[in-house]
């Protein structure tokens, strides 16, 4: 069997090539050196059934009615919410917004509320519905034949029908390297079947108030009528932030496993995270720490980002830029939002 996968560049990514791996001994070997370097941003996990993990739980929040738009929404709170920001010339951007989560403010807001497509950005509701619902993270998933069908062009790792990994495994390809082909392998597995998925995507979205929002797909590839708010993706962004798990996917770098293929023969990937932050190819303004989050680009979306970062204070914020030109511009967008960081809240 031919391991040999590519990476896709998209926008300013700059991503190494996927390196198969064809005996057991040259993976141990790389998790070795691995381990020596002092790589804390990436992760190697080893393919095993009974891996013992602590679970993640929900943390309540009180919920109370807000105007929106002339709609009766619920938000938490302490909530940040359209119309309390500033406007911020970022560049050109369908839409930009940055949010304070300690104090629950939205502070800079550029069209917000308007639909947007997401891209691979949608890969977030994906995370949170299998960390939710998705059960024991060790559990065996095995590919069904829609798993490796689509279009060419899609970025993923390979997954072929019969191959098996475990939903822990496959949430760290979803949200480290974007693959889509994860995506589908986790929809199916969380949903009683593909569409069930996608239903339950729209449902969550609903409860979180993201009632702007409309999924047909667990990935992001392009659909007309598959789109989003930068309103709604923090929204989201902020649920799945209430889950450990979820945080630490962000914070990768680069995600190394084993698993077998339908053959039952060996397969072992490394793969890096899509985010530029991460990988150390940009860097963010001074006194501001990048923790992680997600990218997303298609052609109709552009390049798109949502992050979590903390000023020199340890505030958190979340900011989200999409609809970015190519992706050296969804950086320097999200430079300028992050810049907003700084000295925030300004001193009365």
């Amino acid at each position: 069997m031919n391991l040999s996968l590519n990476f896709f560049r998209t926008g300013a990514a700059r991503k190494k090539g996927v390196k198969p791996v064809r005996f057991l001994c040259a993976f141990l070997m790389l998790a070795a050196a691995l381990s020596m370097t002092g790589c804390s941003r990436g992760y190697i996990s080893s393919y095993s059934d009974n891996i013992n993990r602590s679970s993640y739980s929900l943390t309540g929040v009180s919920a109370v009615s807000a105007n929106f738009n002339g709609k009766a929404k619920l938000y938490a709170e302490d909530m940040a919410v359209p119309g309390e920001g500033t406007l911020l010339d970022i560049g050109p951007v369908k839409a930009a917004g940055l949010f304070d989560l300690e104090g629950g403010r939205t502070v800079i807001e550029n069209d917000i509320t308007k639909k947007i497509y997401p891209a691979s950005i949608t890969k977030i509701m994906t995370a949170l519905l299998a960390i939710k619902y998705g059960g024991d993270m060790d559990q065996m998933l095995t590919a069904s034949s829609h798993v490796p069908d689509m279009e060419w062009q899609a970025q993923k790792i390979g997954i072929e029908k019969g191959d098996k990994m475990t939903l822990d495994q496959a949430l760290h390809y979803l949200m480290v390297y974007s693959a889509n082909d994860a995506a589908v392998l986790i929809a199916e597995h969380v949903g009683r079947d593909y569409d069930d998925f996608i239903d339950m995507m729209n449902e969550e979205a609903e409860k979180l108030g993201a009632t702007q929002t409309h999924f047909v797909n667990p990935h992001g590839l392009h659909d007309e009528d598959h789109y989003t708010t930068a309103y709604d993706l923090f929204l989201i962004f902020s649920e799945c932030l209430k889950y450990d798990k979820f945080r630490e996917l962000i914070d990768l770098n680069y995600y190394s496993t084993v698993f077998h293929d339908k053959d039952g023969n060996i397969r072992a990937i490394e793969v890096p995270s899509t985010d530029n932050y991460l990988m150390g190819y940009v860097n963010p303004p001074s006194k501001i720490k990048v923790i992680g989050g997600k990218t997303g680009t298609t052609d109709q979306a552009g390049s798109c980002l949502i992050l979590l970062s903390k000023n020199a204070e340890g505030r958190e914020f979340v900011s989200v830029v999409l609809g970015a030109i190519d992706g050296n511009e969804v950086y320097t967008a999200m430079n300028r939002l992050l810049r907003q960081e700084r000295g925030y809240p300004p001193q009365e």
